[in-house]
């Protein structure tokens, strides 16, 4: 039977055959991140076994990057991405600390550029240690892809410019990390955006806020720091009776605690920074496909050109060719490397970090000189029975007290002897930060209330030490006020 495949005319020796027989004799590498056009036209996965090819058929294979199946977490974690090294035996991932790559032949990198063949041509675009922290990633989340980038807030923002044009509006939950509050206030606002923002859990704003020019919702699955949960099912219908992509960033919850893609989120963000990686080694960020939104329906123009081309993978595609390497928010490969050694834990991390966040927090509640304690895992709280729903009776490790004034928070701070000062969170240590002063001092006083930011409030993230320890300094601290 004669086909035409990627531009050239082939011979194949067989009758009747299916795409999905075709992938097998071409030995076309990782299938799982490959989209065919069949006469110029998408075809689904599910449909590669069901269609049959034809004399003189047109068939191109389209690689996207990111993929990846495993059944349980630890496992997906560990082995997802990565096998082993044919040459050398080596079971983990290298640092391919390399700018470009090499081809023999023209065609063949023509053909890569092209998206023909699977390949790498530059690190700013795609890497092969990237690559299998993208498929880990990918692999726990369930979706269709994943694209890395430089950050958190660079993955924020790639998704940003790809869904929205000027003139366009989003939706926000108003209790947002006061960076993504700065980018949306500062940055996005410029380019002709406006914001609309909402109380993230009050459920009638979202549908009262939807109109023709808005192009998607945001909200982050356990607020940073207000720490409220927004019951993400019920904003997931929304989003799909509008059309519109819910974007949803997991960071505090991860892969572990939140099944993005069950609850109908559309795009899932993480800062691998924090407990992905999970020892405040390396900064990067990371946003996967989940496979749930329809992008031919997608009213964005950069969407709309790429799903023209790379169908279900038109947004992973416009991401990764028309926002990161554009705009060059690439992440690095021993970032990559960093994240990769962490996820390996991942599992064993959270459950501990969860665990020491509970004993903490009763702990707190039970100390007079502490004003108020505010974690979703504590029963008296407002958000506990949506949060044991949507986390699996899981609710992350961080948590925030109030104490009299700024002053006694300050002072508490400075008598901690092992608790860590500190912006960020996710770490193996236990962290502490006064957010006003500090990841908040940029924000004026109705942001700072709306994030749930006050003076006399702290944030702590509750790291992996011994509860005993973690307890004991704190108990001294507030002994010597």
């Amino acid at each position: 039977m004669k086909l035409k495949i990627n531009g050239k005319e082939e011979e194949i020796n067989k009758e009747h055959l299916t795409i999905e027989e075709l992938l097998k004799i071409k030995e076309v590498k990782m299938p799982d991140m490959v989209s065919v056009q069949l006469n110029e036209e998408i075809i689904s996965k599910e449909n590669y076994s069901k269609i049959k090819l034809k004399e003189n058929d047109e068939i191109d294979f389209l690689y996207f990057m990111g993929g990846g199946n495993y059944i349980g977490f630890a496992t997906k974690a560990i082995h997802s991405g990565f096998k082993n090294d044919r040459e050398t035996g080596a079971t983990f991932v290298p640092i391919y600390a390399s700018a470009s790559y090499e081809y023999e032949k023209a065609e063949d990198l023509a053909d890569v550029f092209d998206g023909k063949k699977f390949g790498y041509i530059y690190s700013r675009i795609s890497n092969p240690t990237i690559s299998v922290f993208e498929q880990k990633v990918n692999s726990l989340e369930g979706g269709i892809g994943a694209v890395a980038t430089s950050s958190g807030m660079s993955a924020i923002a790639s998704i940003v410019f790809a869904l929205v044009d000027k003139g366009d509006e989003i939706i926000s939950s108003k209790n947002l990390f006061g960076g993504t509050l700065l980018f949306f206030n500062e940055i996005i606002k410029k380019y002709g955006v406006k914001i609309n923002y909402v109380d993230a859990c009050d459920i009638n704003s979202y549908k009262n806020l939807i109109n023709n020019k808005t192009k998607m919702i945001f909200i982050e699955t356990i607020a940073n720091p207000k720490l409220n949960v927004p019951d993400i099912k019920k904003i997931s219908d929304i989003s799909k009776e509008n059309n519109i992509p819910l974007v949803v960033d997991s960071t505090i919850t991860t892969p572990y605690l939140f099944n993005a893609k069950k609850f109908g989120v559309d795009i899932v963000i993480h800062s691998a920074t924090k407990y992905l990686t999970g020892n405040g080694t390396a900064i990067g960020g990371i946003l996967v496909d989940t496979g749930n939104f329809d992008w031919k329906q997608c009213k964005s123009s950069i969407i709309k050109k790429y799903t023209k081309r790379f169908g279900e993978f038109g947004f992973l595609a416009a991401i990764r060719k028309n926002v990161v390497q554009n705009g060059g928010s690439c992440t690095s490969p021993f970032n990559a490397f960093l994240h990769c050694i962490g996820l390996e834990t991942l599992e064993l991390r959270m459950e501990r970090h969860c665990k020491n966040a509970e004993k903490l927090a009763l702990y707190f509640m039970k100390n007079k000189k502490i004003k108020k304690v505010n974690y979703p895992g504590l029963k008296t709280s407002p958000f506990y029975e949506i949060a044991k729903l949507q986390f699996n009776n899981r609710f992350s490790g961080i948590l925030t007290i109030e104490l009299e004034n700024k002053e006694q928070c300050f002072k508490f701070i400075n008598n901690l002897k092992m608790v860590k000062n500190l912006a960020n969170i996710g770490d193996t240590r236990t962290l502490i930060i006064h957010p006003a002063s500090t990841i908040f001092h940029e924000c004026d006083k109705k942001e700072m209330t709306e994030a749930g930011v006050t003076e006399n409030m702290l944030r702590i993230s509750v790291g992996l030490e011994n509860i005993e320890d973690i307890i004991n300094d704190f108990e001294q601290a507030l002994k010597e006020e």
